[in-house]
């Protein structure tokens, strides 16, 4: 995947189902795999370069499924790329995971991608899958390896957790099929996409961007040392609201934030027991993960986080915790009004 000559906005859902706090409404699980699509559709009409959806199963989170979703969405949209928030590749066969991003590489005439995560933050998935949690890591690495094998080779022969004797992953991809590792909270999975020369997406959700300066800087320094041509591609994910000034945009979003944050807490700890339920926290939030407020305060942000990582691309998650429509869809054009052509280039 060759470096973007330009700055690279992007839309992330990770399809949580939550009742509106402010109203106790709450959408259908079909309701909810829709607006999926029409926020994509929406999202290339105001000029982002990429949608992720998030992988995710037995919750309520409704996203297990992202490469179908996004089968739905290439066919109504021309030029956004399709990618993922991440695909659990620790816990799914790389041989499928090959076969389903390559079929909508084909159908998409290239516009596939994948961020491959560990997942580690949900213990209780790995069981889902008959598999052992502590083994996380090694699945991990057995299986990006191996996927980027299939997706880049044919006649694929691999011993390890998950052998192969010569097979070929079918449809082969329509083109590069990039695939990205998210990773920053463990030194193992940056040393991994540098040394597998892949882009890395930073969990940037979960800390204030500053917390993630050594982790690019050590990126670009493994980088180096692997030898690469090419140049190293950094992403960030960031929970954000706009409204038209940064008194409403904080007012009007703590209900949405505060219901989703609070169920991720209790998901997270049913999930993985020792976790430890992190307090909701909006100021210190909105000061450091989360974007927050006026077009003319993200524009500052994006661009001071953009230049503090070394960004290429940043994906924005606005439809979190129940959030309606009617406020989610004029919050989306605004961005694309306001935010998006006053970005860096």
């Amino acid at each position: 995947m060759d470096k973007p000559a330009s700055f690279q906005t992007g839309l992330l859902s990770l399809g949580d189902l939550l009742p509106d706090p402010n109203t106790g409404l709450c959408r259908s699980e079909s309701e909810r795999h829709r607006t999926l699509v029409d926020q994509a559709i929406l999202a290339e009409e105001i000029g982002m370069y990429a949608v992720h959806l998030g992988e995710h199963h037995g919750s309520a989170y409704q996203l297990s499924a992202p490469a179908v979703v996004l089968a739905a969405i290439g066919e109504r949209t021309r030029q956004l790329r399709l990618s993922t928030g991440v695909t659990l590749v620790a816990n799914l066969d790389p041989f499928r995971v090959a076969e389903d991003y390559a079929t909508l590489d084909v159908l998409s005439e290239g516009r596939a991608e994948i961020v491959a995560g560990r997942g580690s933050f949900f213990a209780r998935t790995f069981e889902i899958f008959g598999q052992d949690p502590a083994q996380s890591r090694a699945l991990f690495n057995d299986h990006v390896d191996l996927l980027l094998r299939l997706l880049r080779s044919e006649d694929v022969h691999a011993e390890g957790l998950r052998p192969l004797h010569g097979e070929t992953s079918r449809p082969r991809p329509f083109g590069e099929l990039p695939v990205w590792i998210g990773g920053g909270s463990s030194t193992e999975s940056v040393d991994l996409a540098a040394r597998l020369g892949c882009p890395l997406m930073l969990p940037s959700v979960f800390a204030p961007p500053a917390a993630f300066a050594p982790v690019v800087e050590r990126y670009h320094e493994q980088w180096q040392l692997a030898g690469h041509a090419t140049e190293p591609i950094v992403g960030a994910c960031c929970h954000a609201h706009v409204a038209a000034d940064s008194q409403t945009a904080r007012r009007r979003f703590e209900a949405w934030y505060h219901n989703y944050w609070e169920w991720v807490q209790g998901l997270i700890q049913s999930y993985t027991p020792k976790a430890k339920a992190l307090p909701f926290d909006y100021p210190a939030l909105i000061a450091g993960p989360a974007l927050v407020g006026s077009p003319a305060e993200l524009v500052d942000r994006i661009g001071a986080i953009a230049e503090l990582l070394s960004l290429d691309r940043m994906i924005f998650m606005f439809d979190l915790g129940g959030i309606p429509d009617d406020v989610l869809y004029p919050e989306l054009e605004l961005f694309g009004a306001e935010v998006i052509p006053a970005l860096p280039g």
